[in-house]
């Protein structure tokens, strides 16, 4: 579900006035949205989680594609005496609303800061209240991704200072613990703490427990929210760890999560990738190449197997993408520490279809070979951030590469 692109990447800026004049009225809710929302409250509120699935997975994307290409949903005032005013539900529709904008469009700074706000109020009910509620697994991670997501977003917009406007720099100056790096860190860690998740897995392993054997799941009528966020909280830890640069704690947030095993991480195609990505990324950077050399081999096969079964998936683009840039991570591990014996006959052929002539090339070491280092590492790594706020005085420059 969650859309993750790069910021450069992202379309035109969403401008409230001129959809509106082209004819988008945020109170405005069509009789299929209606449905959507009456259905959707009716089934998270029976905790039926295969309904629930269907209609975030499903009829979320079809509604969008057919109604709000390149608009946004209505307003959440708009829907909410449809679900009683329901408080968390309509958390939850926001959440959903934000992460279209950010797909479809591009949120301005106000919308930005409208959602950091949205997920400050959702996660401290999750953290402080009894949430009596079983959601997909799937919209859980998609919680985090797009949450780790709107951060980087949100470093990256603000470090590009050149063409901000007056009214930008006083708003940035204004809500300057918006999407702050301790905030967005202090969130992730303490779905971890509060889950009670490393001691859960532990005592899986003693039998105590059976976590991943109902896929996070509480059959016995509880709530799977808390328990899933905080286990999908350690991979956001490491995802946010890598775009500061430090790999080591990340590894260390992500120790808890066996990935030499199937676990709930690779029970959503998003969230297996990401995890070996970043896993396989950070190993790199450590120097770790056989480690590396692993682990992307592994997903490189598991998704040359399986991307058949995903093309109608809201991923499959992401998943191709990642595909991609592992396949460039392995080829800088191959050529730095040459342990073609630990990759699949499938994948090496694969990696020397895209890479083949680039890898010999790249073992000359020469400048030649640094200009091709520099070239696929760019391609494939993370979009590294500068978490910190830039100087809001003249002169404004840039501060992102």
């Amino acid at each position: 579900m969650a859309t993750t692109y790069d910021y450069e990447e992202a379309p035109a800026t969403y401008d409230e006035g001129r959809h509106q004049d082209l004819g988008y009225d945020p109170n405005f809710v069509p009789d299929s949205v209606r449905s959507f929302v009456v259905h959707l409250y009716r089934h998270i509120r029976e905790k039926n989680v295969y309904e629930i699935h269907q209609m975030y997975e499903i009829s979320f994307q079809t509604l969008s594609d057919r109604l709000f290409k390149d608009t946004p949903w209505p307003s959440v005032d708009a829907v909410a005496h449809y679900v009683d005013n329901d408080q968390v539900f309509c958390l939850l529709y926001r959440e959903m609303w934000f992460r279209h904008l950010y797909a479809r469009l591009s949120p301005t700074l106000k919308q930005r800061i409208d959602s950091w706000d949205n997920y400050c109020s959702l996660f401290q009910v999750v953290l402080h209240r009894v949430v009596n509620m079983q959601l997909p697994n799937q919209w859980l991670w998609d919680m985090v991704d797009e949450f780790v997501y709107q951060f980087q977003s949100f470093c990256q917009y603000r470090a590009k200072m050149k063409n901000k406007t007056e009214q930008e720099i006083a708003l940035l100056r204004q809500y300057d613990q918006a999407w702050n790096v301790y905030g967005v860190l202090n969130y992730l860690q303490a779905f971890v703490e509060k889950s009670n998740i490393i001691q859960i897995l532990e005592q899986e392993k003693e039998g105590l427990e059976q976590f991943t054997a109902t896929d996070g799941y509480d059959y016995s009528g509880g709530s799977n929210v808390l328990k899933v966020l905080g286990y999908f909280s350690m991979v956001g830890l490491l995802r946010v760890h890598c775009l500061l640069g430090d790999y080591q704690t990340g590894l260390k947030c992500l120790l808890p999560i066996d990935i030499s095993q199937q676990g709930v991480y690779t029970s959503v195609i998003g969230s297996h990738i990401a995890t070996i990505y970043h896993y396989g990324f950070a190993n790199l950077m450590l120097r770790r190449y056989v480690e590396a050399i692993r682990e992307f081999n592994k997903m490189l096969l598991y998704i040359y197997k399986t991307k058949q079964y995903h093309q109608k998936s809201p991923q499959y683009e992401q998943i191709l993408k990642k595909n991609e840039q592992m396949y460039a991570l392995l080829a800088i591990c191959l050529s730095l520490c040459p342990q073609v014996k630990l990759v699949d006959e499938t994948v090496n052929s694969q990696l020397r279809e895209k890479y083949g002539e680039k890898m010999a090339r790249m073992q000359r070491y020469d400048d030649e070979a640094l200009v091709i280092y520099d070239e696929l590492f760019s391609y494939a790594c993370p979009k590294f951030i500068t978490p910190s706020a830039p100087s809001f005085e003249e002169p404004l420059v840039n501060y992102n590469q």
